[in-house]
């Protein structure tokens, strides 16, 4: 099994930072927190995205898949009472001239092996579309 850890440290009331061995991420922690920081609900969404991303780049050498960009688009509802993220919605958009056939087996393979995708799926309805690039 694969583990992984981060820690967090709150720098002031409006803001922390989150590390990892050699990167961090600024955030959002307070009620006013910082517009160039990312919140919770943004840093999960950004998440989803890199593990597709991920997914995208994983994939490619056993697809024999080829790309020239990737970009994801997503939208979260949260409720308030209890507040939790209730469904994630995104948008693949891949620059490629694959067909259309290539590009569904793309968005399946990204589907069936995202860790946190798929962790998410669990608690959350997460629904999207790959398209091409226009």
């Amino acid at each position: 099994m694969l583990e992984y850890r981060v820690s967090a440290r709150r720098i002031d009331p409006r803001q922390s930072v989150a590390r990892t061995e050699k990167a961090e991420v600024r955030l959002a922690t307070g009620l006013t927190g910082p517009v160039d920081a990312f919140n919770p609900a943004e840093l999960l969404l950004a998440s989803i995205a890199a593990c597709m991303i991920k997914g995208i780049e994983r994939v490619l050498p056993l697809l024999d898949f080829s790309l020239d960009g990737v970009e994801v688009m997503l939208h979260a509802v949260r409720q308030d009472d209890p507040p939790r993220i209730v469904s994630v919605d995104y948008e693949l958009v891949i620059d490629t001239d694959e067909t259309d056939q290539r590009l569904e087996l793309l968005h399946k393979n990204v589907r069936k092996y995202g860790t946190i995708s798929n962790t998410v799926a669990l608690a959350a309805s997460l629904d999207g579309v790959i398209r091409r690039a226009s």
